[in-house]
């Protein structure tokens, strides 16, 4: 049996180094572009949204491992997904990631629960979380997000909270 930070690398290294879903869509419906300065990662969300439902979702840009794992896996746990349950699944995953959220306990993560070690590394807890953070953006059609400014929905909720 795995245990779980040796799954958690696991799963790093196999979406870093095939990421799903990575590439771009022609005219989406919905797009955002976000950008983590305090390491470099910038990332652009693209989707196709019908009927509230979202029918194609991609991503591409610059970022570390595990910037690009939580993104492409974000992009397959969405797809085919409600806006509504994407966005309890974006508010379950930065509770997740920041500690706030027991994976223990129910709620809809299901294979995204890997990440969860990751609120134990404070400088990597941004990485993970800014797919979500632009996916997030993108949904509520903010053109940019980043994970160090005031407006950012995400760390406002955080402050907040």
């Amino acid at each position: 049996m795995m245990n779980s930070k040796s799954l958690y690398q696991e799963v790093i290294l196999d979406h870093n180094r095939k990421p799903r879903n990575y590439g771009t869509l022609d005219n989406p419906s919905h797009h955002a572009t976000g950008h983590n300065p305090l390491c470099g990662d910038r990332l652009d969300i693209a989707l196709h949204m019908q009927d509230d439902q979202i029918n194609h979702i991609a991503f591409h840009g610059e970022s570390c491992a595990i910037c690009k794992a939580s993104a492409s896996m974000m992009t397959a746990a969405v797809k085919g997904k409600t806006r509504a349950d994407t966005e309890i699944l974006i508010q379950e995953f930065r509770d997740m990631a920041t500690g706030k959220l027991d994976p223990a306990q129910p709620n809809h993560l299901g294979r995204l629960t890997v990440f969860s070690g990751i609120r134990d590394l404070p400088t990597r807890v941004k990485c993970a979380i800014l797919p979500w953070h632009t996916l997030h953006a993108a949904l509520n059609a903010l053109t940019s997000v980043s994970t160090e400014t005031d407006d950012d929905p995400m760390q406002a909720a955080s402050v907040n909270d």
